[in-house]
C-alpha cells in the first residue's frame, strides 16, 4: 500500500501544480493563498508548498507584499515553444496579414480546446487602440464566433457532451441557453461562417470561418470589428473575404501535408 501511495502522490502533485498555474493564468488579478484555496479546494499546506516551489522555479511570481501571486516569466517559455513548433502557424500568419490588408479589421486565429477556444495569433487593425494581446487567452467557445465556427464542425451529440448545461452570460447579448446555441450552430453549418454580435464583448461583432485542413476542423480565423459599423453589405464583404482566405490557407496546409 505504501508503494501504491508513493506512486499516486507525485501524479496528484503534478495535477495540482498544473491546476494552480491554470488558475493563476485565468485570473485578471493577483491571487492570495486564501483565494486559491477557495477556488480550488486544495489544503493550505499543499498550496504553500507548491507555490513556494513554483516561485523558486520562476513559474510563479509574487507582488511586492509577497502575499499575492500570478504566473511568472518562465510560464511564457512553454507557451512560446508551443507556438514556435506548430507547423500551421507559419502559414496562418501570412493568411492573417493578407486578410487584414484586404478588410482592415483585427484578425484572430484560434484553436478549439474542448469547450473553449485558445487564441494563438492576432493581427490588430491599423487604427486599433488595444494594448493587450488576446494571444494565450482561453474563452468559452459558445461566446465567440471562432468557437461557434468550430463547434459547428461537431455533431449535436458531440457538442452536448462538452458544452455546460447552463451557459455563462458574458453580456446581455450572450446566447441564453443550449437550445439557442444549437440553433445558431445549425445556421453556421448552413451558411459556412459564424457571426456573433456583442455576445462576448459589448460593442464588438465578429465573423469566423473554420480552417478545414483537419476533420473535424480544430482551427478558425475571425475578424473583429465595431458592431456599429456592421450592416448587411459589410457583413457580406467581410464573410466573403474570410471564407476565401481560410479556404486558401486550408489548401496550402494540406498541400504541405500538415494535419
Amino acid at each position: 500500500m505504501a508503494r501504491e501511495a508513493s506512486e499516486v502522490s507525485p501524479v496528484k502533485s503534478a495535477e495540482r501544480t498544473v491546476r494552480i498555474l491554470e488558475t493563476l493564468a485565468a485570473s485578471p488579478t493577483w491571487l492570495t493563498i486564501s483565494d486559491l484555496q477557495e477556488l480550488m479546494g486544495y489544503p493550505r499546506s499543499s498550496l504553500h508548498a507548491l507555490i513556494r516551489t513554483l516561485r523558486e522555479l520562476k513559474w510563479v511570481e509574487a507582488d511586492d507584499t509577497g502575499t499575492k501571486f500570478g504566473v511568472g516569466p518562465h510560464a511564457l517559455l512553454s507557451g512560446t515553444a508551443y507556438l514556435d513548433r506548430d507547423p500551421a502557424l507559419h502559414y496562418a500568419y501570412q493568411a492573417m496579414e493578407d486578410l487584414r490588408a484586404e478588410i482592415g479589421y483585427t484578425i484572430h486565429y484560434a484553436r478549439r480546446d474542448e469547450a473553449h477556444v485558445l487564441y494563438l495569433a492576432s493581427r490588430e487593425s491599423r487604427d486599433s487602440m488595444r494594448l493587450i494581446s488576446r494571444v494565450g487567452r482561453r474563452l468559452p467557445a459558445y461566446i465567440t464566433a471562432l468557437g461557434q465556427a468550430l463547434l459547428a464542425q461537431l455533431t449535436p451529440a458531440e457538442v452536448a457532451a462538452i458544452v455546460p448545461e447552463e451557459l455563462e452570460q458574458h453580456t446581455p447579448h450572450s446566447l441564453p441557453d443550449r437550445e439557442a446555441l444549437f440553433a445558431e450552430l445549425d445556421l453556421v453549418r448552413s451558411r459556412g461562417w459564424a457571426y456573433e454580435r456583442e455576445q462576448g464583448t459589448e460593442g464588438v461583432a465578429c465573423v469566423a470561418v473554420a480552417v478545414d485542413y483537419r476533420i473535424p476542423a480544430t482551427d478558425a480565423i475571425s475578424c473583429s470589428m465595431p458592431a456599429d459599423k456592421v450592416d448587411d453589405d459589410e457583413l457580406d464583404r467581410v464573410s466573403t473575404a474570410i471564407m476565401k482566405h481560410t479556404q486558401q490557407l486550408a489548401t496550402t496546409l494540406r498541400i504541405h501535408g500538415i494535419r
